[in-house]
């Protein structure tokens, strides 16, 4: 069977970074408030000329340079993002051309915070579809532009940033112990649109809006929702917690993160945690986390790796890939 293999990872960081002590200046809060509910410390915010599009093409750069191929090699871009430079077109349109592509064909993908699970899932149907022989899956956002800096209670959270991973067709065996996506599980229910929204967009308002949210009633929700999709993918996968090698969560709070690793019986030393240092960077988050732990050596070729995502919808998500 053809699996869908990992070929090169990439990240990319504005290079502006705020502390949790820079925020006092501009809401009631303090870094000892945001690190006890959050564990966030810090969080990189975009500056003049940084956009989601320049972003996620210096991150496809680097995943490229990591992949030893080029932008002739790929065949399909998906960016997921909920901040577009445009309305239209797609940024992963303007990824495309800022890479010199002119062939194959580019799309974006918005499921909020589990974009990037959403589309290594799409990219992964793709391949094992024939249409695509290699894709590059972005993760790009410029959260800080949609947030109310006047609300303590959501600026403090998000950040900026961008991830790249290449998905190559490879054969597998159809066994557990192949490279490559194994297992997929996606959902989302939208009676929960209301928790974790943006109050603007094109067709409501005729302006971007600012992100609202519920804090309370998603943290509620997160633990069972996320849990639900992982304990599939086990079940699919015929595997426990105890053969998953790296847990990459998305990175909203440690809180999150804690409790859902504690109710799936996963080792506190097989999580990625990179919330501390970027914040909640929406779908950029899992791919961010994915290139620290390659970077810094803790994920290697054979490792079995498990990405979780929940995002405003709500929607949410699991992979379970053989790196």
């Amino acid at each position: 069977m053809i699996r869908s293999v990992v070929k090169g990872i990439g990240a990319a960081k504005p290079a502006r970074v705020v502390k949790n002590a820079d925020l006092e200046g501009i809401v009631e809060t303090s870094d000892e408030w945001i690190v006890q509910r959050t564990g966030i410390r810090q969080r990189y915010i975009a500056g003049e000329g940084e956009t989601t599009a320049s972003l996620g093409e210096a991150a496809a750069r680097a995943a490229l340079d990591n992949a030893g191929l080029t932008p002739d090699d790929i065949d399909l871009i998906i960016l997921a993002t909920s901040t577009p430079d445009n309305t239209f077109p797609a940024s992963a349109v303007d990824i495309q051309a800022r890479l010199g592509m002119t062939h194959g064909f580019a799309f974006d993908m918005q499921a909020v915070c589990s974009g990037f699970v959403y589309a290594v899932t799409t990219a992964d149907l793709y391949i094992r579809g024939g249409m695509a022989k290699r894709v590059l899956v972005i993760g790009a956002e410029t959260f800080s532009r949609i947030l109310d800096w006047n609300d303590r209670t959501t600026c403090v959270l998000f950040g900026d940033g961008a991830g790249a991973l290449i998905l190559e067709a490879s054969e597998g065996r159809g066994l557990t112990s192949d490279r490559g996506v194994l297992t997929a599980n996606l959902r989302s229910d939208g009676s929960h649109k209301e928790k974790l929204y943006v109050d603007g967009g094109p067709s409501s308002t005729q302006t971007v809006g600012h992100l609202r949210m519920e804090g309370r009633e998603v943290f509620k929700h997160a633990v069972g929702m996320i849990t639900d999709v992982i304990e599939a993918s086990f079940s699919e996968a015929g595997i426990t917690a105890e053969d998953i090698d790296w847990f990459v969560p998305h990175q909203a709070n440690k809180r999150i993160i804690d409790a859902s690793a504690k109710k799936l019986h996963l080792a506190e030393e097989k999580v990625v945690i990179t919330v501390d240092q970027h914040g909640n960077t929406s779908a950029a988050s899992v791919p961010l986390a994915l290139a620290t732990a390659v970077a810094d050596g803790r994920i290697k070729q054979g490792d079995l790796v498990l990405l979780e995502a929940m995002g405003g919808g709500f929607t949410w998500g699991a992979v379970l890939l053989r790196w």
